[in-house]
C-alpha cells in the first residue's frame, strides 16, 4: 500500500491548486489558522433563504456559495436564520459582499442585514468592488441566539457570502479564494478533513444528461455509482433551472436516454419542470447514490491515477471523500481534468492545425493563428402579459450594454463570448453581462405603449454553458470525421445533426455583443469513437459530453444534450467492462470494445 506521504492531495479552489504531502499535516495546519475568534453565518446555510437563491456556480473563483436576490426588478423576500453566542459583548460586523455592476448609477444590488429586526446603518453591495469584506461597525451582543436577516433593497442581484462577527476584531478576514475556505472551515469548527469516505466502482461528477447517462448505464450492469453534482437537481442544461430542450439523436440507446429526456418545448418554457419530475422520478428508480448540493473541490492523485475525489456540501460545508477505480468527468469544464493534468485545450485551433473552418464565414470557424474564443454562455429568460399596467424600474447600468436594443424574451442566441473573458474564470462575470442585456432590452422595450401590460415571468440566474476546456484522448475528433462520416471500428456515439458553431453578431443594426448567430456545416451520419471519451495522460479517468476529446469545430455537433448523452452511456457501460475484466479504459478500447460496442447495441 502506497504511503500518505507518496501520495499527492490537491485542493482546488480559485481556479488554482495546491498539494498537500500529508493530510494529518493539513488538519493540524487548519485548526490553528483562525486569526482571531467570532462567529461565522455563512449564507448559503441560512435556514430560510426566503425570496433569495443559493449560487453555486462559482465556488472555485470566488471562494464559497452565496445568496442571490433574484427579484427581477422587485426586491425579494428576506433571508432569515439564527445564529448562537455564547459570549456576549461588543462585536465588530464584517460582511463579505459585491458591488456586481459599479458605475456612475447607484449600484443595482444593494442589501442591508437586519441583527434582531434592527438593520444595520451601512448598506451592502455599492461599494465599487469585487467580493470582499466590508466593514459594518461594531454591536452589542447579548448570550444566547440572534436573528439575521438580508434585506434585499432593488430585486437586481443582491448578493451575499457571509457575515462575521469578530470579538477581537484585528483586520479583515481572508478575501482570497484560497485561503477564505480554508478560514471558513477553521472559523466554523468543521474539521478539514472528510467526514465520511465512501466507496464506489465508479464515481461519476456532474449530473447533467450526460452524467445521468453514464449512472444509469453503469448501474444497468450492477455497479455501485456515485452521481455527483453540484446543483440541486440533475439535468444540467435541460434541468428546470437553465431551460433548453434537448436535441441531437439517442443513437443505439433511445429507451436510456428517454428516460431522462426533455420534449421538445421553447427553450426558456416551464414545461422544463415538468420533464425535471420525470428525469428525477426516473433516476430514483435506480440504484445511483445521487449528492447533489456537493460541489467537487479537489482530488487525491496516487501512482499518476485519481485515488479519490473531495466534495463539499452547498448547505453544511462538510466534505465527503468519493473512492473508486475508475473516475468520469461529466462536468462540462473538465473539472476532474484540470485538477489531474490530464491534457487539455481551450478555444479555437487554427485553420491549418486540422485544416478545418473557412467557408463563407472565414476566420469566425479557424483563426489563422489559434485563439481562446470558444461558444458562449446562454441565459434564457420570458415575459408575459397581465391585465393591467405593469411598471419596470429604471435600469441605467444595464444600458451600456443593452444600449437601444429591445426585447421581450430571449431564446438560445441570447448568448455571450469574448475572447478576453474566460468561461470558467470569468463565468460570473459573463453572466452579469447577461443580466444586464436582459434588463436593459427589456426596459427599452416596456416604453412601447404595446408592451405596458408585459411583466418579466422568469429569467435564469444558471447559465448554459456551451463550451470551455476538452479534454485529450488518444483520439480528436474533428471537422473532417464529421463531414467525411467516418467510420470507427471503436465508434460508440452516432449523430447527425449538422456541426452548428456559434459567433457575436449585430442585430438590426445595432452593435451588441450578447446575441450569437449559429454557422452550420452539413453532414453525413458521422459517429464518435471510444479513444475520444478517456484521457490520454490519466489512465483511470473517461470523459463525456462537452469536454470529450475534440477540436473547437469538432465540439459543434457532438455537443447538444442528446448526443452527450449517448457519450455517457458509452462510458457507463465502459466503466462496467473496467470492473469486469480488471481493465483500465484503454484496455477496454483495444482489448473488449467489441464487447463494450455490444452493450450500446452495435452488432
Amino acid at each position: 500500500m502506497q504511503s500518505i506521504s507518496r501520495r499527492r492531495f490537491i485542493r482546488v479552489l480559485g481556479g488554482t491548486t495546491f498539494t498537500f504531502a500529508a493530510m494529518p499535516d493539513l488538519a493540524r495546519a487548519m485548526a490553528s489558522k483562525a486569526p482571531y475568534s467570532g462567529v461565522l453565518v455563512e449564507a448559503e446555510q441560512f435556514a430560510d433563504p426566503g425570496g433569495w437563491v443559493r449560487d453555486t456556480q462559482f465556488i472555485h473563483e470566488m471562494g464559497g456559495a452565496y445568496l442571490l436576490a433574484h427579484g427581477m426588478g422587485d426586491p425579494v423576500a428576506n433571508a432569515k436564520t439564527t445564529t448562537t453566542f455564547k459570549e456576549g459583548g461588543l462585536y465588530s460586523v464584517l460582511v463579505r459582499a459585491k458591488d456586481w455592476c459599479p458605475g456612475e448609477w447607484q449600484s443595482p444590488g444593494r442589501f442591508k442585514v437586519r441583527v434582531n429586526g434592527k438593520p444595520l446603518e451601512k448598506t451592502f453591495g455599492e461599494s465599487g468592488k469585487d467580493w470582499g469584506w466590508e466593514d459594518a461597525g461594531t454591536i452589542q451582543v447579548q448570550p444566547g441566539e440572534m436573528k439575521i436577516e438580508l434585506e434585499d433593497l432593488t430585486g437586481f442581484g443582491g448578493r451575499c457570502d457571509a457575515i462575521y462577527f469578530s470579538k477581537n476584531y484585528t483586520g479583515l478576514p481572508p478575501n482570497d479564494a484560497i485561503e477564505l475556505p480554508k478560514w471558513k472551515d477553521a472559523v466554523s469548527g468543521r474539521s478539514p478533513l472528510p467526514s465520511q469516505t465512501l466507496d464506489f466502482d465508479v464515481v461519476i461528477v456532474g449530473g447533467g444528461m450526460t452524467g445521468c447517462g453514464a449512472a444509469i448505464a453503469a448501474d444497468s450492469q450492477g455497479l455501485r455509482v456515485a452521481l455527483v453534482q453540484d446543483r440541486p437537481m440533475l439535468g444540467g442544461n435541460a434541468s428546470a433551472e437553465v431551460r433548453v430542450h434537448t436535441i441531437g439523436i439517442a443513437g443505439k440507446n433511445a429507451d436510456l436516454i428517454k428516460r431522462i429526456d426533455t420534449e421538445h418545448y421553447p427553450n426558456g418554457h416551464a414545461d422544463a419542470i415538468k420533464d425535471q419530475v420525470k428525469r428525477d422520478a426516473e433516476m430514483a428508480k435506480t440504484s445511483v447514490k445521487i449528492f447533489t448540493d456537493h460541489r467537487a473541490i479537489g482530488l487525491e492523485m496516487a501512482g499518476g491515477k485519481i485515488a479519490s475525489i473531495d466534495a463539499r456540501e452547498t448547505g453544511t460545508g462538510v466534505i465527503t471523500r468519493f473512492k473508486a477505480p475508475v473516475f468520469i468527468d461529466c462536468t462540462g469544464d473538465a473539472w476532474l481534468g484540470q485538477w489531474s493534468g490530464a491534457e487539455k485545450r481551450y478555444g479555437r485551433e487554427s485553420k491549418d492545425e486540422f485544416n478545418e473552418g473557412w467557408d463563407k464565414y472565414g476566420e469566425r470557424w479557424a483563426p489563422k493563428v489559434s485563439d481562446n474564443r470558444v461558444m458562449g454562455t446562454s441565459v434564457l429568460w420570458n415575459s408575459e402579459k397581465s391585465d393591467k399596467a405593469e411598471p419596470f424600474p429604471a435600469v441605467p447600468w444595464a444600458m451600456p450594454v443593452a444600449k437601444k436594443h429591445q426585447a421581450i424574451n430571449g431564446e438560445w442566441y441570447w448568448e455571450y463570448s469574448d475572447n478576453r473573458l474566460n468561461q470558467i474564470t470569468d463565468a460570473e462575470q459573463v453572466r452579469d453581462h447577461m443580466f444586464r442585456a436582459i434588463y436593459g432590452s427589456f426596459a427599452n422595450a416596456k416604453k412601447e405603449p404595446k408592451n405596458a401590460t408585459v411583466k418579466l415571468k422568469w429569467v435564469a440566474y444558471v447559465g448554459g454553458k456551451r463550451e470551455s476546456w476538452r479534454l485529450m484522448g488518444d483520439y480528436i475528433f474533428t471537422q473532417e470525421d464529421a463531414m467525411k462520416g467516418t467510420e470507427f471500428e471503436d465508434a460508440v456515439v452516432e449523430e447527425t445533426r449538422a456541426l452548428d458553431g456559434h459567433y457575436q453578431r449585430k442585430y438590426d443594426g445595432i452593435n451588441v455583443d450578447f446575441l450569437s448567430e449559429a454557422m452550420f456545416r452539413h453532414t453525413p451520419r458521422y459517429y464518435v469513437p471510444f479513444r475520444c471519451l478517456y484521457s490520454k495522460n490519466i489512465p483511470n479517468l473517461m470523459m463525456a459530453g462537452r469536454c470529450f476529446s475534440c477540436s473547437h469545430i469538432g465540439l459543434g455537433g457532438p455537443r447538444v444534450m442528446k448526443t452527450c448523452a449517448q457519450m455517457g452511456v458509452a462510458v457507463g457501460y465502459a466503466a462496467a467492462m473496467c470492473k469486469k475484466h480488471k481493465a483500465l479504459p484503454r484496455e477496454v478500447g483495444k482489448m473488449h470494445i467489441k464487447e463494450l460496442r455490444g452493450l450500446i447495441g452495435y452488432a
